[in-house]
């Protein structure tokens, strides 16, 4: 048995799984930008103690933020569709194809993602 024949697996007994991690995911940025308004005046008045260090992690927790947002969307679209000659570790076009463009390589990411659910649900 394959890998992806296994991750399909899982993924078609617990669906609830990548719900959750789609919840989780909404609620970590919009949790992070109300902490980041309600907490403004004293993170600014923290980060004036020290401005190189306390910058610098202040800088480190939204990359890390940023990186969980995406990961846990990216278990959250982990959906699976019957069709057995479907590749399983696909990419978008724009790694595909390339491009020197960075609006063309969003604009295939952006119909990448309007097509995600029309191929899997």
């Amino acid at each position: 048995m394959t890998v992806c024949s296994r991750i399909k697996g899982v993924t078609k007994s617990h669906e609830w799984i990548a719900d959750l991690f789609s919840v989780l995911a909404v609620a970590l940025l919009f949790g992070s930008i109300w902490a980041g308004v309600e907490y403004q005046r004293s993170v600014l008045g923290w980060i004036s103690q020290n401005v190189v260090l306390h910058g610098s992690a202040i800088i480190a927790l939204i990359v890390i933020d940023v990186f969980l947002v995406v990961l846990f969307l990216s278990i959250g679209s982990s959906r699976f569709s019957d069709d057995p000659g479907e590749r399983c570790f696909g990419t978008f076009r724009g790694r595909r194809r390339g491009g020197a463009s960075i609006g063309r390589a969003f604009f295939s990411w952006l119909h990448h993602m309007e097509n995600v659910n029309k191929k899997h649900r």
